[in-house]
């Protein structure tokens, strides 16, 4: 039976479909039958993201009103072979995602996947409700700022008393703290909050932290997920995430600021 993680986040633009795009890049890469689903009904994101707009024809929801089949949908991604991408409509109405049809899909791939991402849009709306209601586990996306920490807790409370998991009194949702573009620098300067901070806030375990970095914008502007970027902080670190999630022992990175060495000092490095 597969495992199904939603990426959900209170406030929007704090990279949940980067996360979404990554995390389902690096499960792949290991091994593991990955889908990634769209639930963002309107926008539609994710494709572009992993760089497969152009070859969108059939969408999640005309599989959910019976217009297409499951594998008409799913888009196999060109740079692994055990990743997939279910997209959004662009078209239709956020209410087209119906509990049962939500459920009928995510049944159909746990017979075939490992591990199902639920993208989600942003707040509390009814979308971001039917990405959630079926997780096992949460990642919680967040900014290391007020505003940011605060609406992720709304999100908390939602996971926690509507889940398909707490309504038929399971065990709860296991949640994941995730704290995108952080800056060491800003946080000494008392610009940003601290990790210590956002977990004191929101009492979850941390997963991992993602570093302010360019390469971020610049591997969704050409498609490709950043966690292939292994040059960069943000790719290394998603990677790390990964690892984490999958059980192993990977110390935090990327939390202080880098200190110059005395030959850097020196020559001005």
């Amino acid at each position: 039976m597969a495992k199904i993680i939603v990426i959900t986040s209170g406030k929007g633009g704090v990279g949940k479909t980067t996360t979404a795009a990554a995390i389902g890049m690096g499960l792949a890469l290991r091994g593991n039958r990955t889908v990634v689903i769209d639930f963002d009904v309107g926008l539609r994101n994710l494709d572009l993201i992993m760089g497969c707009e152009r070859r969108v024809v059939y969408d999640f929801i005309n599989v959910i009103n019976g217009e297409a089949k499951l594998k008409q949908a799913l888009i196999r991604d060109k740079r692994c072979e055990d990743l997939y991408i279910l997209p959004a409509s662009q078209t239709k109405e956020k209410e087209a995602l119906t509990k049962e049809g939500v459920g009928t899909v995510i049944q159909e791939l746990s017979e075939h996947f490992d591990y199902i991402l639920c993208d989600s849009p942003a707040g509390i709306e009814h979308g971001a409700y039917m990405a959630m209601y079926y997780a096992d586990d949460a990642v919680v996306v967040t900014n290391p700022e007020v505003s940011s920490v605060r609406d992720s807790d709304r999100m908390l409370g939602i996971l926690a008393s509507k889940s398909r998991r707490a309504e038929n009194e399971q065990d709860p949702v296991r949640e994941y703290l995730l704290l995108t573009r952080y800056n060491p620098q800003r946080v000494q300067n008392g610009e940003m909050l601290s990790v210590n901070d956002v977990q004191e806030i929101l009492a979850l375990d941390l997963l991992g932290v993602i570093p302010e970095s360019e390469a971020v914008l610049n591997a969704s502007n050409s498609g490709t997920p950043v966690i292939l970027n292994q040059q960069s902080e943000a790719g290394q670190a998603y990677m790390d995430i990964v690892a984490r999630y999958l059980g192993e022992e990977v110390p935090h990175r990327f939390l202080e600021v880098n200190k110059k060495g005395l030959l850097n000092r020196l020559f001005g490095g």
